[in-house]
């Protein structure tokens, strides 16, 4: 946490983010043209930032891309914010636009945290109903190999889709699938509209990738949201979803406990986060 406030000290590096805060997404020639700050400058900040993991990068060809990472920022708004009963402050709302990307080549959500686990345990988490149903309440009915079909099952609703694939599966290094169906049922299984998931159901199928790599005693663990239309409804349900749903696996790894997030909130809001917990 001390190198979180430290990298956040520095107005040039709280440019940064801001500006990634903006659009998601950027080049190291994209930062510099907008900072008024030599490359050398911005390519130290930058260092500052993905040490503290406010800022993740991801290999996009020959491009690297820079993501503003909200991990920290939930950490700060668990700690210092939900702790002392501010909850309707909410970090990760000032984070929204950093979370939907806006070309549609570009991953429109990037999320990384680190867990005192192993690969094998972490991937066990992110496959095994018995782990999956604890965090997320969510279950996976597959084979786990490419191009196999998933069943979802979510708050007792089963969902069954032929859309619903396996993308890649590498045991305790990468997997990756299509995201779920939004149907009425489970619109009213989690307490959301069934608009809003006709509305969710008419975009394109995004997908999900999990990226898993030791780091030390530690395994860094980032979740990849590709193929969302900026702005859309997908891309609303799972900015405020995902963070939640990867804060309690992270607990359930550390700490072998199951915790739910109480948190008073209304309209689209709870939607959200219900819904993206989907």
């Amino acid at each position: 946490m001390d190198g979180v406030f430290r990298a956040l000290a520095d107005p040039g590096r709280r440019r940064l983010l801001d500006s990634l805060n903006a659009r998601n997404g950027q080049t190291l020639n994209e930062l510099c043209a907008g900072m008024g700050m030599a490359r050398q400058s911005v390519s130290k900040h930058l260092s500052v930032l993905e040490a503290a993991n406010l800022v993740t990068t991801l290999r996009r060809g020959r491009e690297k891309l820079h993501y503003l990472n909200p991990a920290p920022i939930n950490e700060i708004s668990e700690r210092w914010i939900d702790r002392f009963e501010q909850g309707r402050i909410d970090a990760l709302a000032d984070l929204k636009r950093a979370l939907e990307g806006p070309a549609m080549n570009k991953p429109s959500f990037v999320y990384t945290t680190y867990i005192q686990t192993t690969p094998e345990r972490l991937w066990e988490a992110l496959t095994n109903p018995a782990f999956t149903e604890r965090y997320w309440d969510v279950t996976f009915q597959t084979d786990w190999q490419p191009g196999s079909e998933m069943v979802w099952v979510n708050k007792g609703v089963r969902i069954a889709d032929s859309g619903q694939v396996v993308l890649e599966a590498e045991p305790y290094s990468r997997l990756s699938y299509t995201w779920h169906t939004f149907t009425p049922e489970l619109a009213r299984a989690v307490g959301t509209s069934e608009e809003t998931f006709a509305a969710a159901d008419a975009e394109p199928r995004s997908k999900a990738t999990f990226e898993i790599e030791p780091a030390g005693s530690a395994v860094k663990l980032t979740v990849i949201h590709d193929d969302l239309v900026p702005g859309g409804t997908v891309a609303r349900m799972i900015s405020g979803g995902w963070p939640q749903v990867l804060a309690k696996l992270k607990t359930l790894l550390e700490t072998g406990e199951t915790f739910r997030i109480e948190r008073a909130t209304t309209g689209s809001a709870q939607a959200a986060a219900a819904t993206s917990a989907a």
